[in-house]
């Protein structure tokens, strides 16, 4: 993939305010790059900045390894590497690995490693024993190959942000799909028969947080996981009687988790059910999970690039936000040394 065009606009919603950013810090001019996880977000992030796409190849050699080529310098610059470690996870990662000893190589400033989905997440400690803890090695390898700083979104589990020794931005989904279903033509003014529910206890604080933003209610499914792939449904805790009810989580694999959770909250007596989630990985039979679930609308993040057939497939029962501008706006904070705390009261102010 060959990045020397100046980026056009996302054009997908988001609904964040942008304050305009050529400003220069005392690290160096900013640089944005991109390899071939995320190509669109990238592209619709520099649009947002009104910055042009740095000049970068990401492919591979005849034996299948990874090959990266920067074609402009970049001594001194505030580099920026926007690339997710979804499927392929290998590939995507060892792209990432290679850029960050690319510019470290090429003495630039200080490198930022935007990583919109941390693969490699779900193993953050050791539940058997022989257990490796894949999250630590994977930040230790980012960290080795040369990232100063991480900014990345909705990490799996929050305490992954303590793997890393240099510091780390944490970007959280919720507010866009809070500042979604605030606007009147979802619901109306009027959010009395909305609850929302989290599809188990480990999404509670997450969803607590939600529900917080909408000042509505909490209800809880209590999950047991029988293995990766499979789980069932132990208890109920809330109540979503004639209620939209909204299922909020951060991954979507296979979809079973959520998809038992919406057929719980249905055969409790919900109107209908929606549901949002951060990364949508969309492995194994997750489409067909979906489709054949009472979820009225899934709203879905760009943090990784969707099938195209996929996409096809859940037609308009998806509705996909862009997180183009939250990621532009973020890295424009990073550059010029400004909050990113304030960017989430920012956010959390909007309507």
């Amino acid at each position: 993939m060959t990045n020397n065009e100046t980026a056009e606009s996302a054009g997908t919603e988001s609904g964040i305010g942008l304050t305009e950013t050529t400003k220069t810090t005392t690290v160096g001019d900013i640089k944005i790059f991109a390899a071939n996880a995320n190509p669109k977000l990238a592209q619709g992030a520099v649009a947002q900045l009104k910055l042009p796409l740095g000049n970068s190849e990401a492919g591979k050699f005849s034996d299948g390894e990874t090959k990266i080529t920067v074609n402009e310098t970049v001594r001194g610059a505030d580099v920026f590497i926007i690339q997710s470690t979804g499927p392929p996870v290998n590939d995507n990662l060892m792209e990432l690995l290679i850029m960050l000893d690319a510019m470290r190589r090429s003495s630039a400033g200080r490198i930022t490693a935007v990583i919109p989905y941390f693969g490699y997440a779900r193993q953050d400690r050791r539940s058997r024993s022989h257990d490796p803890i894949s999250a630590k090695l994977v930040a230790d390898m980012i960290t080795k190959a040369g990232a100063s700083r991480i900014l990345t979104m909705d990490l799996h589990c929050p305490q992954i942000q303590g793997f890393f020794d240099i510091p780390l931005d944490h970007l959280k989904g919720v507010y866009l799909f809070a500042n979604h279903y605030k606007r009147p033509e979802v619901f109306g003014n009027n959010m009395s028969d909305v609850v929302v529910v989290s599809p188990d206890f480990g999404s509670v604080a997450r969803c607590k947080n939600f529900a917080n933003m909408l000042n509505v209610p909490l209800a809880i499914v209590d999950k047991r996981r029988l293995d990766d792939r499979k789980s069932e449904i132990d208890h109920f805790i809330g109540d979503v009687q004639g209620k939209h009810a909204i299922l909020l989580d951060d991954v979507l694999a296979t979809g079973g988790s959520l998809t038992n959770a919406a057929k719980v909250a249905m055969d409790k007596g919900a109107k209908d059910v929606y549901a949002c989630v951060t990364h949508a990985i969309l492995c194994g039979n997750a489409v067909e999970n979906i489709l054949a679930s009472p979820i009225k609308q899934l709203i879905l993040l760009d943090t990784m690039e969707l099938d195209p057939a996929k996409k096809e497939k859940l037609g308009d029962r998806i509705k996909i936000i862009s997180v183009a501008e939250y990621v532009g706006k973020a890295i424009n904070c990073i550059h010029n040394n400004e909050s990113i705390g304030e960017l989430f009261e920012q956010m959390g102010s909007e309507q």
